[in-house]
Order: C-alpha cells, then sequence, then structure tokens
C-alpha cells in the first residue's frame, strides 16, 4: 500500500512542477508577448528559438530538462515508486498544465531529463540519438521520435524490464504530441531546426 501511496505522491508532485510553462514566462517576461501566438504555438524551446532569442530558447531548453530531473531527484528521497511517478507526473504537468486549459508543450525536453535522472545511461543515450539525428536531419520533432522509440530499449537492456515500461508510456506520450508533426513529417512539409515557421 505504501507503494501506491508513494507513486501517487510522486505523480502529483511531479505535476506540479512539469506543469510549470517556463517558456511562457521567460518570453512574456522578456516583452516578447505569448509564444503561444507565435511560430507553432507550442510552449517549448524549439518555438522559443523561433522568436531569434537564442539566450532564452537556452534557458527554456535547461528548464524543461531541470524539471522533469528535479522532480525525480527530490521526489526520489521517498522511495524508487516516487521516482518513478514524479517522471511520470512531469511529463504529463507539461503536456496537459491545468493553468494552460491542459494545452502545454510537446514534452521532449522534460522526458530527457525525467531520464537522465530515472536511468542515466539509457537518458544520456536517448539525447545522444536525438543528438545524432539532428545533426543530420535538423527536424527537432524527428529526432525527438526516433531517440524516444529507441529509450525503451535503452532502457530495458541497461536498467530491467520496469523501467523499459516507463520509457513506452513517456514515448507513448510524446508521440501522442506529436500527431501534427507527424502528419508533416509524412507530407515532407516540416519545418527544420531555427526555422521561423
Amino acid at each position: 500500500m505504501n507503494d501506491i501511496l508513494f507513486l501517487v505522491i510522486g505523480l502529483l508532485g511531479g505535476y506540479l512542477l512539469g506543469a510549470i510553462p517556463f517558456g511562457l514566462v521567460f518570453t512574456k517576461m522578456a516583452g516578447l508577448g505569448d509564444i503561444r501566438k507565435m511560430g507553432s504555438g507550442n510552449i517549448g524551446a524549439t518555438n522559443v528559438l523561433r522568436t531569434g532569442r537564442k539566450g532564452l530558447a537556452i534557458l527554456t531548453l535547461i528548464c524543461d530538462i531541470g524539471k522533469g530531473a528535479f522532480a525525480v531527484f527530490i521526489l526520489g528521497f521517498l522511495s524508487p515508486y516516487a521516482a518513478i511517478g514524479a517522471g511520470l507526473g512531469s511529463v504529463i504537468g507539461h503536456l496537459f498544465p491545468l493553468w494552460l486549459n491542459f494545452k502545454g508543450g510537446k514534452g521532449v525536453a522534460t522526458t530527457l531529463g525525467v531520464l537522465i535522472m530515472l536511468v542515466p545511461i539509457a537518458g544520456f543515450l536517448t539525447c545522444a540519438t536525438w543528438l545524432v539525428v539532428a545533426l543530420l536531419f535538423r527536424i527537432s520533432s524527428l529526432s525527438a521520435l526516433i531517440a524516444l522509440a529507441m529509450a525503451p530499449l535503452y532502457a530495458g537492456l541497461l536498467y530491467g524490464g520496469i523501467y523499459s515500461v516507463i520509457a513506452i508510456i513517456l514515448a507513448g506520450l510524446i508521440w501522442f504530441k506529436h500527431a501534427d508533426n507527424i502528419q508533416r513529417l509524412l507530407r515532407g512539409v516540416e519545418p527544420k531546426i531555427g526555422s521561423k515557421k
């Protein structure tokens, strides 16, 4: 019973941390307005980069990664189940934040932060996969989809079945949120990293 309780606590705590919309906060503080009305309408680092403010995009990326990693780290002191719950909760919070009418970001950076803290080697391999694909094709969504598709394999081989299951759930959430991107990729019209679209 305690394990279930810790899992729920982790989910709730992780959700609250994950739901902090750093991209929206930083662009408003910089006087750029509502990031949801620019570019793709997403609140993540890729869309912040479309404002031309690379510093803000990097800061958003760091904070979005950081909130996933921090959620797992801080709640992990309670139990491994709390850490797992926090990881899932932080990604769900980023994707579906209550205070933005459940319309959040795509969750890639936060998911990478969760994986880095929860399954470090698998997390870094997932990041490396993202980087390699990004360098080859310069398409953020394609990089994310391929990297997250590989994450369950990395987690399963290095950390065992339960972590592979968690990675599958996270990858499923990311793929779900990238439905429009997948359609554009299939049509060959997905914008590249740094474009204004």
